[in-house]
């Protein structure tokens, strides 16, 4: 945007006054300030200085679309600027759409035990917690009745404990026989095993403390996601009360393409960058690649695992992935300005004559260093003449209800 006059730069007549006499030549034009009618800010301001039609999610002209401008001299008067495809080398790669996820493995959805009254809540939406921290304090009848069977047991096991050492102390006074010291010994051994099997079954459902109540804990360390249970709330043991996640590794996740399916497998190295962190890079490695092609979009989803120590990447985030499938590829560099997004399409323009231009649809090689220039895998040939200044106003004119219609003509190939 054009900060000084509110209206896309690439169309502004105030920074370029060349343009107004296109925006004359086929009527669309506002006198009075001085802009295009279509997109003048003073009498459109609904519009924000931008074409009536968004561009941004229009469908893309096809490969080999053809603008012809009416005269040599539109051409100049539309800013027009070319410069030449330069040759550059780097390594084949496929650049495909990637979401970030939640590694399933580390989300934990936990329940209550048993059915009971919340009396207490340790931890909240966004507590982050260590394995074992307290997440609730859960009083139920259940407890009281687990307590009652533990207390039964334990006085069986002293029981029985008391007994046969009894029964050894008389056999070695020569009053009780073998089998009564072997029999209080089994009756003993039965009633302590009976005891530990009630001590891991009242672990199991997190019995603890006193008084009929018990502790739900975090199965390992996390955020507190989610959060369904209330103090004084009486729950049941469906749905969960807490979703607890590790957010120390996350999953980034790939379509692949169907036809590209071939050239992509499991290791190769893959580098993501996200549109919400601009300027880093995520690396890592395709762990795994789906068995099925959606039916729909006609994608296989692949996988891999980040490390995210600092908590940057969150889930449904969303960005690229560029995967390293080849060795050595002749790519064709050209400035950035040169490239224009028509929905999910990238679009250069070839200049074939002096007042002809010719849309190619363009796939992303490897980005320069220089971040002023990108490479490009296909679409454009070394040497070719391409747009630079002007080229948002070439795509416009590919789109029939869009900003300059009228003023060149349009073929499709």
């Amino acid at each position: 945007m054009c900060r000084e006059h509110g209206v896309l730069e690439a169309l502004c007549t105030k920074c370029n006054p060349k343009l107004a006499v296109v925006f004359q030549a086929k009527g669309d034009w506002c006198a009075e300030h001085g802009f295009p009618e279509s997109i003048c800010p003073q009498c459109h301001p609904e519009r924000g200085g931008k074409p009536a039609v968004d561009v941004s999610i229009d469908e893309a002209p096809a490969d080999g679309t053809l603008v012809i401008l009416k005269t040599k001299e539109a051409a100049r008067l539309a800013g027009i600027e070319t410069t030449q495809a330069l040759p550059a080398e780097g390594r084949a790669e496929l650049t495909v759409p990637v979401v970030i996820a939640y590694d399933p493995t580390r989300v934990a959805q936990v329940n209550a035990r048993s059915p009971g009254v919340v009396k207490r809540l340790h931890a909240d939406i966004g507590t982050r917690v260590a394995a074992g921290d307290p997440l609730a304090e859960i009083e139920s009848t259940a407890v009281t009745a687990d307590q009652s069977q533990l207390a039964a047991a334990q006085a069986r096991v002293r029981v029985t404990e008391e007994n046969f050492r009894r029964e050894a102390e008389l056999e070695k006074r020569g009053i009780s026989a073998r089998k009564e010291v072997l029999a209080a010994e089994q009756a003993y051994r039965e009633a302590l095993a009976d005891l530990n099997a009630l001590k891991g079954s009242l672990k199991i459902m997190g019995a603890a403390g006193s008084g009929g109540r018990y502790t739900l804990k975090a199965p390992f360390a996390g955020i507190v996601t989610r959060r369904s249970a209330s103090l004084d709330e009486y729950v049941e043991t469906q749905p969960s009360l807490f979703e607890i996640v590790d957010t120390s590794t996350m999953w980034a996740e790939l379509a692949l393409p169907e036809k590209d399916l071939g050239r992509v497998t499991t290791g190769m190295p893959v580098v993501i960058t996200l549109g919400a962190l601009q300027g880093q890079q995520f690396r890592g490695t395709i762990s795994y690649i789906a068995p099925l092609v959606d039916p729909r979009t006609r994608t296989a989803q692949a996988r891999v695992r980040l490390d995210n120590p600092e908590g940057l990447l969150r889930a449904n985030m969303y960005g690229e992935a560029r995967i390293t499938v080849g060795g050595a590829q002749a790519l064709s560099e050209v400035p950035r300005d040169a490239v224009q997004r028509a929905k999910s399409v990238n679009l250069v323009f070839v200049r074939l004559a002096e007042n002809e231009f010719e849309a190619r649809r363009v796939e992303m090689g490897p980005r320069s260093v220089s971040g002023e220039t990108v490479q490009l895998a296909s679409g454009v040939q070394p040497g070719e003449e391409i747009v630079v200044a002007g080229s948002f106003f070439l795509k416009t004119e590919t789109l029939g209800d869009a900003i300059g219609a009228g003023c060149c003509e349009v073929e499709q190939n």
